[in-house]
């Protein structure tokens, strides 16, 4: 599994450099989602988008799972309830400025959207400049089980916070995207979920014993996946096992897979949503987010 994930974070990272100093997180950060990742604060695009807050309630909170502090961004509409829900699942990077500001997106859009640090009880990963140390670190020490555990909270927090949870979405981006995958398998109250470019397949192991290929039978709401035809991490024979996993899984009943699906761009690489990074591309992305509310609307 190191070996993966050393492969699809070298997929999308211009380079590396050395390690400033990553601490552990003991408490809550006192401004999540405020700063870039330090991976790329020296070379964020010009291209990085900021969404004001205006009109909307923004900022931090944790929920306690097992004696443990979780913490999250969210943004929603201000004075309104009864919202849908979208939890939005970060990068490798864990939850930055760029995760932040997505969220504000979704708010605009008229929903209650929370980022989870799924990261919070390995590490702060927005403070990693060195890949390797951030893969050894942290993303190689999270268990799934984990990960299912702390969405469950947020979304019980949610539900206590003006969320309907009768109307449960979920998005992710890159290792949040297979999450995305994970999550609509695991929550019988999803109701959609949009992967970008998440991986599909891999070794099974202690901490991640299935895989989204393997769970397409187990899918409690319809999938759309985003994938970029010229990633380097995620070969598209990947795409084509997980649409034949979720093909044998609708013959056999399974509704959620039988209404997934997926959107190629044929000219984008990995990462093509991500705003702040080179890998951005603009007409993708933006097709890619009205693509999200569209199945979001239709499928809450």
């Amino acid at each position: 599994m190191l070996d993966l994930l050393k492969q699809e974070i070298e997929s999308q990272l211009p380079g590396r450099s050395t390690e400033q100093g990553a601490s552990r997180r003991t408490a809550l950060k006192v401004a999540l989602g405020a700063t870039y990742a330090a991976a790329h604060v020296s070379a964020i695009a010009q291209t990085a988008i900021t969404t004001s807050e205006e009109g909307l309630e923004t900022g931090e909170k944790v929920v306690d799972v097992e004696g443990q502090t979780v913490p999250f961004y969210f943004a929603r509409p201000a004075n309104k309830s009864n919202l849908p829900i979208v939890l939005v699942v970060h990068e490798i990077f864990g939850v930055h400025a760029y995760i932040a500001d997505t969220c504000r997106r979704f708010a605009k859009a008229g929903y209650l959207a929370i980022a989870p640090d799924l990261f919070s009880r390995q590490g702060d990963a927005t403070t990693y400049t060195d890949m390797g140390k951030l893969m050894a670190d942290i993303v190689s020490k999270v268990p799934d089980a984990q990960v299912m555990q702390d969405l469950d909270a947020v979304v019980q927090w949610a539900a206590e916070n003006e969320g309907d949870v009768k109307k449960l979405a979920i998005t992710g981006f890159c290792w949040g995207g297979r999450i995305t995958w994970l999550y609509s398998a695991h929550n019988p109250q999803i109701k959609a979920g949009v992967a970008w470019y998440g991986r599909l397949v891999g070794a099974s192991s202690e901490m991640t014993p299935k895989h989204p290929v393997q769970l397409a039978g187990e899918l409690k709401g319809p999938v759309l996946g985003l994938y970029g035809g010229k990633d380097g991490g995620i070969a598209l024979s990947t795409v084509d096992e997980m649409k034949a996993a979720l093909q044998a899984a609708a013959q056999k009943g399974n509704a959620a897979a039988k209404a997934s699906e997926f959107v190629i761009y044929p000219d984008a690489g990995h990462a093509f949503h991500a705003d702040y990074r080179a890998s951005y591309r603009k007409a993708d992305a933006e097709n890619g987010f009205q693509r999200a509310l569209q199945w979001f609307k239709t499928k809450l």
